[in-house]
C-alpha cells in the first residue's frame, strides 16, 4: 500500500515537473533555463530533480514526443470512427481537436515551435515521423474531401493551416472561445477553398 503511495506521489510531481519545464521552457527557450529554475518551479532543489529525471534534455524529449504522439492518437481516433460518414465532417473534427490541443497545450506548441532543433538526431527524427504520420492522416482526409485538388496543392493547403492552427496559442488563448471560432473556420476555408 505505501509502495503504491510512493509511486503515485512520483508520478504526480514527475507530471508537476513536465508541467513546469513546459512552461519555462516556452516562456524563457530550453537554453535559458536551468536545472535550478526547474527545481524552484515545482518547490525542490535543483539535484532532486535527478530522481524523476536524468536531464533537462530529457524532460524537453518527452515533451516533444508526447505531444507529437498524442495529436497522432487524437487524429487516429477521429479519423476511424466510424460515426464520421464525410470527409469534410472529419475535418471540422481534425480542425477542432487541433485547437484544442493547441490552446489546451499552448507551451507545448511554442516549445515544438523553437527547440526541436534542440533534441538528439535521433529523437528529432522520431518527432519528425510521428508529424509526418500526422499529417498523413489528414492529407488522407483532405483527399477524400477534395479530389480534384493536386498533392502539391494539398500540401501547400495543410502546410498553411497547420501554420495558422498552432498560431492559436499566440492569438486564441483558451479563454477566448471566439477566437478559437474565427481560426477554425478560416483554416476550414484554407482547407477547402
Amino acid at each position: 500500500m505505501a509502495s503504491a503511495w510512493r509511486a503515485t506521489q512520483k508520478a504526480n510531481r514527475r507530471a508537476d515537473l513536465m508541467r513546469a519545464a513546459a512552461s519555462l521552457f516556452a516562456e524563457r527557450g530550453f537554453a535559458a533555463v536551468s536545472t535550478t529554475d526547474l527545481g524552484e518551479a515545482v518547490g525542490m532543489s535543483g539535484p532532486a530533480l535527478y530522481n524523476y529525471v536524468r536531464s533537462k534534455d530529457e524532460l524537453l524529449q518527452e515533451l516533444l514526443v508526447d505531444a507529437s504522439s498524442r495529436l497522432l492518437d487524437g487524429a487516429r481516433e477521429i479519423v476511424a470512427d466510424p460515426g464520421e460518414t464525410t470527409a469534410d465532417t472529419v475535418l471540422e473534427r481534425l480542425v477542432a481537436f487541433h485547437i484544442d490541443f493547441a490552446t489546451s497545450d499552448p507551451d507545448v506548441i511554442r516549445i515544438q515551435d523553437r527547440e526541436l532543433a534542440q533534441l538528439p538526431d535521433d529523437v528529432n527524427r522520431r518527432v519528425r515521423t510521428l508529424q509526418r504520420r500526422y499529417v498523413q492522416l489528414w492529407d488522407d482526409v483532405l483527399t477524400r474531401a477534395r479530389p480534384g485538388l493536386s498533392p502539391s496543392e494539398r500540401q501547400v493547403r495543410l502546410l498553411g493551416t497547420f501554420g495558422l492552427l498552432n498560431s492559436t496559442p499566440y492569438s486564441a488563448p483558451a479563454s477566448d472561445d471566439g477566437a478559437g471560432a474565427v481560426l477554425a473556420s478560416m483554416a476550414l476555408r484554407a482547407l477547402r477553398g
